[in-house]
């Protein structure tokens, strides 16, 4: 089984960008928690991070037919991004969307998801635990547990 995890801007700089938010650890922690994460439940998986819209947009499409599922943090884009809306639900790929703050107790333009709408479940507010759950639910969802 094999998982693409995507995680948008700005999160290259965790442990820099407000810690009183997103945490002290860094971005490398975090890829090394995802790692052991997938490796744990005997899931490949690959990492991508990118600050660019149009990036994330390719490696979506990209995934088509060489992903059985996505796993995705849009970050800022989260709340402004129809185009990784509209990418996600082209290629069809089951996806979970992961945010490390709860968005929902914060600014009002946080809000929104759009990539949520085309995501089978969102884990908002776990910090790095909700990729481990991401991937978790991800993968009893593809072998029909849930």
């Amino acid at each position: 089984m094999k998982f693409l995890i995507i995680n948008g801007p700005n999160l290259n700089l965790l442990g820099l960008r407000e810690p009183d938010i997103y945490g002290r650890q860094d971005f490398k922690a975090l890829e090394q928690f995802i790692r052991d994460a997938c490796a744990a439940a005997g899931v490949e998986a690959t990492l991508f991070q990118s600050n660019h819209e149009g990036a994330i947009v390719d490696v979506i499409q990209q995934a088509y037919g060489n992903y059985d599922g996505i796993v995705i943090n849009p970050a800022a884009y989260t709340h402004t991004s129809v185009a990784i809306l509209d990418a996600l639900k082209a290629v069809s790929i089951p996806a979970v969307e992961v945010h490390l703050s709860d968005v929902t107790k914060r600014e009002s333009f946080r809000q929104i998801s759009y990539a949520g709408m085309a995501c089978i479940k969102s884990y908002i507010g776990l910090g790095f635990e909700g990729y481990r759950q991401a991937v978790l639910y991800l993968k009893d969802y593809l072998e029909g547990r849930i």
